[in-house]
């Protein structure tokens, strides 16, 4: 069976209740330097091409100073594994540093990456005073491994895809009696609460939308590499689902087209941060009840819908771009707009994940 480049559940249905937001969330993510709500963007010439009310798009190329949303859930995971393992008596980023210095405990922050989540756990790890070791694929640009190592972080190349460095990194860190493995995908055996950490960190993100917007949209666009983002739009949010994949990376495509998840052999992309081969186990099962279409999208038409985006303002990577072009493949589609609910009043809420820095 081959994978088609765009599918759509046959039986549409509307969004779901979403869950409440983690106890603490928001004061945390406030404590932290530099938090503020990132833009969201209205698009009214993008809205009156596709003929639908709105397209808003959610600019996450400034979060914490750093160029994409991953700080929301490597902070939150990596700050809540901290305090258990230091005995920290609250979620206070300084007081948790405070105690890691007078602590006999020691700890090690590790992860696999395609780029900006290792960069967020490397940010996080310096602001909460210990050490990271971070792997990468032999396909992570140069510059965003230098941009891991400036936060003062271990890089560990991998000769490999992302599976692979996922891979290296768990096997390490169970070998280390000090590492905290803080990966941003489940292999639903021996992962523990840290990856469901890191999805309750982009609730925040969430939260930001509906209050910019005083209500849900009635569709959110949503980029996928393991799934982790999805997985938290599925769970904090209420919208239908348009995810938006790689063309050479396309594993949740793949799975929702089997109706079972399946690995992709991945290629190389302009689009770094969503080359992966293996949706999330923790992902996969609401994802498959929850999305209502998917599709791929090409380097080109990212980097197209990126330079659209940045003549808007929006200073998006080629990540973002996908979320924008994806949307314009999927309406193209009446089928698709029809398992989106979408018509020419419709609101969405497209989501820019990442910027150029």
């Amino acid at each position: 069976m081959t994978t088609p480049a765009l599918w759509w559940r046959p039986d549409p249905q509307a969004g779901s209740h979403p869950r409440p937001l983690p106890d603490g969330l928001l004061p945390f993510h406030r404590l932290l330097p530099g938090y503020a709500p990132t833009p969201l963007v209205e698009l009214p010439e993008v809205a009156a091409r596709l003929r639908v009310g709105r397209v808003l798009v959610k600019d996450e190329s400034d979060r914490f100073g750093l160029p994409a949303f991953k700080m929301l859930g490597a902070s939150w995971a990596a700050a809540r594994a901290v305090r258990e393992r230091v005995g920290a008596d609250s979620l206070d980023p300084d007081a948790i540093r405070r105690r890691v210095a007078e602590s006999a405990a020691r700890v090690l922050l590790c992860t696999a990456t395609a780029g900006n989540h290792g960069r967020a756990v490397a940010r996080t790890a310096r602001l909460l005073g210990v050490p990271a070791r971070i792997w990468v694929p032999a396909a992570t640009p140069t510059l965003l491994r230098a941009a891991i190592e400036g936060e003062g972080a271990d890089v560990v190349g991998v000769d490999g895809d992302y599976d692979d460095a996922v891979r290296e990194a768990r096997s390490a860190a169970a070998a280390e009696r000090d590492a905290v493995l803080v990966q941003d995908t489940a292999n639903g055996t021996d992962d523990g609460e840290v990856p469901g950490w890191v999805v309750e960190g982009y609730a925040t993100l969430l939260h930001e939308v509906r209050t910019q917007l005083g209500r849900e949209p009635d569709v959110l666009v949503v980029p996928v590499g393991v799934g982790s983002l999805a997985l938290a739009t599925a769970t904090y949010g209420a919208a239908r689902l348009l995810t938006v994949e790689p063309a050479q990376a396309a594993c949740l495509l793949t799975s929702l087209t089997h109706g079972e998840p399946h690995t992709v052999r991945t290629g190389r992309t302009v689009m770094a941060g969503l080359n992966a081969g293996t949706v999330s186990a923790a992902a996969w099962p609401v994802l498959s009840a929850r999305v209502a279409a998917a599709t791929a999208v090409a380097d080109e038409a990212a980097l197209t819908a990126a330079g659209e985006l940045h003549a808007a303002g929006v200073a998006a990577g080629a990540c973002g771009g996908a979320a924008l072009a994806g949307l314009e493949r999927a309406m193209a589609e009446p089928g698709a707009r029809e398992a989106l609910g979408v018509d020419e009043d419709s609101c969405i809420a497209v989501l820019s994940t990442d910027g150029t820095g």
